[in-house]
């Protein structure tokens, strides 16, 4: 199914994946994830992206976040890509792109997506066996999400705060949902929507979307149209 040009509606929630085709991963050392996260800081700030929730693994990265127009999303990575890609192949020594084709990014349904999503973000260094607990590994928003520090790069999404009405509360609460285990079909259906651009939500949210944007967010359903199916009868 052909993939839909891009979906950026200001003030809802956005997953980006960015993919390496660099052998040896886009990042090699401390120095670069600091200098990577140093410049998204910069890039978020100056076009207005709200970073909820991300992590940096060694050959790609996911964010989750809310922009406040259409533009700045794409105006916050080519940013970045700018800065970053010239670093790392100056300092590697070596030329061409860095990225694995473009960035992918669709929306979701916040209410229904924001904790799941964000979960099976920082979760992904556990899947993967890098870590044996989402708190050992130092590049991503777990840390900050379960207090054991302050990322400035994080804004905090109106969801996490509903988890408690204090610090410890919201903390505590984060950390056992992590315990537990997530919806293998929910991180499929999650990282289907953000590689091929289709909302994912519920039909009224989808629906509202639609009358946002004038536009269709997810796929035509397969096989006949109904009425037609229902005068065959």
């Amino acid at each position: 199914m052909a993939r839909l040009s891009r979906l950026v509606i200001p003030q809802q929630l956005h997953h980006i994946i960015q993919r390496g085709n660099h052998p040896q991963g886009i990042f090699q050392d401390t120095e670069d994830y600091v200098i990577f996260l140093q410049w998204l800081r910069d890039a978020a700030k100056a076009f207005q992206v709200a970073i909820h929730t991300y992590i940096l693994m060694p050959d790609h990265l996911h964010l989750l976040v809310t922009p406040s127009d259409e533009t700045g999303i794409a105006k916050m990575m080519q940013w970045v890509g700018r800065h970053y890609v010239p670093y790392f192949n100056r300092k590697y020594q070596r030329s061409g792109s860095l990225w694995q084709g473009r960035y992918r990014a669709t929306v979701l349904e916040a209410e229904s997506y924001f904790l799941k999503c964000s979960l099976s973000i920082e979760s992904n260094p556990v899947r993967t066996k890098v870590v044996a607990d989402a708190q050992e590994y130092p590049w991503s928003s777990y840390q900050h999400h379960i207090g054991l520090k302050i990322d400035p790069l994080v804004t905090d999404h109106a969801l996490y705060w509903q988890l408690g009405n204090t610090p410890f509360q919201r903390e505590a609460a984060y950390k056992d949902m992590m315990q537990k285990p997530l919806a293998v079909a929910d991180i499929a259906a999650m990282m289907d929507a953000a590689l091929k651009g289709w909302l994912i939500g519920s039909d009224a949210f989808k629906a509202e979307m639609v009358r946002l944007t004038e536009r269709r967010v997810a796929p035509m359903k397969r096989g006949r149209p109904r009425k037609v199916l229902e005068e065959a009868v």
